[in-house]
């Protein structure tokens, strides 16, 4: 029986998804390029060995145009004879390439291939692939909704009323997600995953700095007098201390059998053992990770509790809480190393930066299963779990 592994996982440092961000100097393609030479160079593989590169990017438009994968490929030197593809599930973009890159090797369509990741959110600002005036849903789905679907800051209010969090919950999470972030760079938790890029070698929006007192004095980052009055249960706790920060960077895993990986001499960091997608509530929009996490352990015949660690995209801080209110998760087992509050959100990177995270967190504290969730626009999720070999 085939299986899946994943030998070598790479990411850039992030950096702040602005003008003069330390990356924002970096056309994408050759942020994701870097990952690509630097995942060959450190696992030692012969490229044209390669059957397929499957890149996550949200907004294809400008610069991430084209099948940027694509592109990337061609500038890290790889042979012309190596294909790629680039693909769209909102902020799983790269975690669903995994997920298709692991379905390709367990079905034999693949023997080795890769799954990366990119978004420069300051060269390719969020929602610039909608121009003004465009209808990106059509006639269907406003009948359907009359009342119009919400942007996710919004998603992110209902959640915390709905859930009953207070902006005193909400900025502790992301207290703690800075707190962790540092301390894991401080203790070179993140030395084996991080490639430097010119000079860049941290993530730009860790704030070791960062107090209760200070994220307590930020102002509600979403508040709309016509949301205010169509959600009047809204108390406006969401703010730009306890939402991931617009970022820039790039990620790349790769793939292969585990007899491939014996041929070439190579030990796995995990083994990619279950996978599961789900849809849920678009208005809501972010809480798919609860049936998508229950969905994924299902398939694997796991409990909550045979899981030793989790990462679950920080989007907001009221996602991972509502996630954890629902599922009963231990949050010391939850993103260790920091989430995206701290270390940022690039899009289209997130989930192969996630997956990055997590086998590197896996190997150092000896962990048998991992368990990675994000949430995406849409309503939408994706859940998979990873075993150690």
């Amino acid at each position: 029986m085939r299986d899946a592994v994943v030998v070598e996982a790479v990411r850039t440092p992030i950096g702040k998804g602005r003008p003069g961000g330390a990356l924002a100097h970096v056309h994408p393609v050759e942020l994701l390029a870097h990952t690509l030479r630097t995942l060959v160079e450190r696992s030692g593989v012969d490229p044209a060995l390669i059957d397929d590169v499957i890149g996550g990017t949200v907004d294809q438009v400008g610069e991430q145009a084209m099948n940027t994968t694509r592109y990337a490929v061609l500038s890290a030197g790889f042979p012309e004879t190596v294909p790629a593809t680039t693909v769209d599930r909102q902020c799983g973009s790269s975690q669903q390439a995994v997920h298709f890159a692991a379905q390709g090797v367990l079905s034999g369509a693949y023997d080795i291939v890769v799954a990366c990741g990119v978004e420069s959110m300051s060269r390719v600002p969020m929602w610039s692939n909608v121009p003004p005036g465009a209808d990106p849903f059509g006639p269907g789905v406003a009948a359907r909704y009359p009342e119009g679907l919400v942007p996710q800051g919004i998603s992110a209010e209902l959640i915390a009323a709905k859930w009953s969090l207070t902006r005193e919950r909400l900025d502790a999470f992301a207290f703690a997600s800075h707190h962790k972030a540092a301390t894991a760079w401080a203790a070179g938790r993140f030395d084996a995953e991080v490639t430097p890029l010119d000079g860049v070698t941290r993530d730009e929006s860790v704030r070791p700095g960062t107090t209760p007192e200070t994220l307590a004095g930020l102002r509600p980052a979403y508040h709309d007098p016509a949301f205010a009055a169509r959600f009047p249960q809204i108390e406006w706790h969401v703010t730009a201390g306890n939402a991931s920060p617009l970022s820039d960077g790039a990620s790349a895993v790769l793939i292969m059998s585990g007899e491939t990986a014996a041929r070439l001499g190579l030990r796995p960091l995990a083994r990619l053992h279950s996978f599961a997608v789900t849809g849920s509530d678009p208005l809501l929009m972010l809480t798919g990770v609860i049936p998508a996490t229950e969905k994924v352990l299902r398939r694997a015949g796991l409990d909550l509790a045979d899981i030793d660690l989790f990462e679950v995209n920080e989007a907001f801080a009221s996602v991972v809480l509502t996630w954890q209110q629902e599922t009963g998760a231990d949050l010391a087992k939850v993103n260790v190393n920091g989430g995206a509050l701290a270390l940022g959100h690039p899009l289209g990177a997130s989930g192969t930066r996630l997956t990055t995270t997590l086998v590197h967190a896996m190997r150092r504290r000896g962990a048998r299963y991992g368990l990675q969730t994000m949430c995406e626009a849409g309503g939408l999720a994706n859940a998979m779990i990873l075993e150690a070999v």
